[in-house]
């Protein structure tokens, strides 16, 4: 009996080569260097190996190493493989140490085997791309493709396709129903090739081996008797969201026993990315808050000094899928709002100390937020909370505003690195930091974060936009 899914888990056979291929080069890399520098391969040896191999499929795993990656994203690829390796063999120092066998290995045949590792992960992978990359002039294992419906998805799928060579695909055109001045604006240049029936037609005569239909999900019964048209080939047959869902779903399949389910507004941070994400900010917020101890001594004491008032100020505001937490911050201004009204800081805003414009312009009045992170209420890096009045005038003015909630606010986001960050006077500036959290949201991984953080330490503390 047939299962009733519709969808099943799709297997990719490429991550499995990219797996079995990355061992080998890990293995062959250590015999290299054990051949190389000569020493005597012990049971410690043997240990070592199995750590980095399973320490590095893990890392692999965390740093998405194995995900479909697209033209002129090698060096990205490659930064997560060495990434990922270098994250091994820390893991193996750290190992051989606690269980202190680290002066039975090496330290010169360990930093040979690490070398080598990275070389042979390079030089396979360069391989393989350059490979994909040129196939189409050596005119090997081309596709044949085209695309149904001249709409705005369609014209993104196009682009992707001209800039990614290593597809091996060979476009044949778009075919759409539709008169030319009902047609997608930037596709005006592009005659299309026939009709919906041709394109139908060409897969019937095996002259296309995939195709894209581009039409909106509204035009389902169109598409039905495509699919239904299509029944009696082989063709590839894709479906392409809307434009509109693709930027904003977080697709993934789910099942409720038999039946299937495809999420569309979901946290990124599920499963085991919860457990990395809350490892990160666990791990993050502890060595920052032993770092900067003395300077919170130092800006509490300052701050109950120069004005009257309480040292931290907590406000309400809306965490993960909207529940109300408490946001700690040194107090900046000497008022205290929390009410149903909040009225944001502006230039030269008189509620505003002389200590806490310094403190608002360096961010130095969000350190206490550390310790939410601690508490699990924030993490380091997200959306910025905001405060809950503020939420109820936005989420009625700015689409899909609320689907910020979807991950734990942070003390820094991508919004905030890149300029939206301070005072939001117009409907524009809210919406372009909206914009910015949901691709954050979207786009989700380890080294994004890392990015991220990394951003802030260098640019992000500083804002002519905060006041």
């Amino acid at each position: 009996m047939s299962s009733s899914r519709t969808f099943k888990l799709s297997g990719s056979s490429d991550a499995c080569f990219y797996r079995l291929f990355d061992i080998f080069a890990l293995f062959f890399a250590f015999q290299c260097s054990a051949l190389f520098y000569n020493f005597n391969l012990s049971s410690f040896y043997m240990v070592s190996v199995l750590s980095v191999a399973l320490i590095y499929l893990y890392c692999a795993e965390i740093f998405s190493t194995y995900r479909s990656w697209r033209a002129g994203k090698f060096r990205v690829m490659m930064l997560c493989v060495w990434g990922a390796l270098l994250v091994s063999f820390a893991c193996l120092f750290f190992i051989s140490f606690i269980f202190k066998f680290s002066e039975s290995l090496s330290r010169i045949g360990i930093s040979l085997w690490f070398l080598l590792s990275m070389l042979y992960l390079y030089l396979w992978r360069l391989a393989v791309y350059l490979y994909k990359r040129n196939r189409r002039k050596f005119g090997s294992y081309l596709r044949n493709v085209a695309i149904i419906g001249a709409t705005e998805t369609a014209a993104y799928l196009y682009d992707e396709i001209e800039k990614n060579d290593e597809l091996g695909f060979k476009f044949l055109g778009f075919f759409d129903d539709r008169n030319p001045e009902r047609l997608f604006s930037k596709l005006a240049s592009h005659d299309v090739a026939g009709n919906i029936q041709k394109a139908v037609d060409l897969a019937r005569e095996g002259r296309v081996d995939v195709l894209y239909i581009a039409l909106p999900m509204k035009a389902e019964k169109r598409i039905a008797d495509i699919l239904l048209q299509l029944g009696d080939t082989t063709v590839d047959v894709h479906i392409i969201p809307d434009f509109l869902l693709s930027n904003l779903i977080h697709a993934r399949i789910e099942h409720v026993g038999e039946v299937d389910t495809l999420s569309v507004f979901e946290s990124p941070c599920i499963g085991a990315h919860e457990f990395i994400k809350r490892t990160e900010d666990i791990v993050f917020s502890m060595i920052i808050l032993l770092l900067i101890s003395p300077l919170l001594l130092v800006i509490a004491a300052a701050v109950k000094l120069t004005s009257a008032g309480p040292v931290i100020f907590k406000q309400d505001r809306y965490g993960l899928d909207g529940r109300k937490i408490k946001v700690w911050k040194f107090r900046s201004m000497t008022v205290t709002e929390n009410s149903k009204v909040v009225t944001q800081a502006t230039k030269n805003d008189v509620r505003i100390t002389k200590l806490g414009r310094f403190l608002r312009r360096t961010s130095l009045d969000e350190l206490p937020q550390f310790l939410n992170v601690l508490e699990g209420d924030m993490s380091i890096v997200g959306p910025r909370p905001h405060a809950v009045a503020h939420n109820e005038e936005y989420r009625k003015k700015v689409e899909f505003y609320m689907f910020r909630h979807k991950a734990k606010p942070g003390i820094t986001g991508w919004a905030q690195v890149n300029g939206w960050r301070g005072e939001t006077d117009t409907l524009i500036k809210m919406a372009k930091r909206v914009e910015y959290d949901l691709h954050y949201i979207k786009n989700w991984s380890l080294l994004f974060d890392i990015k991220i953080i990394i951003i802030t330490i260098f640019k992000g503390f500083k804002n002519e936009n905060a006041y």
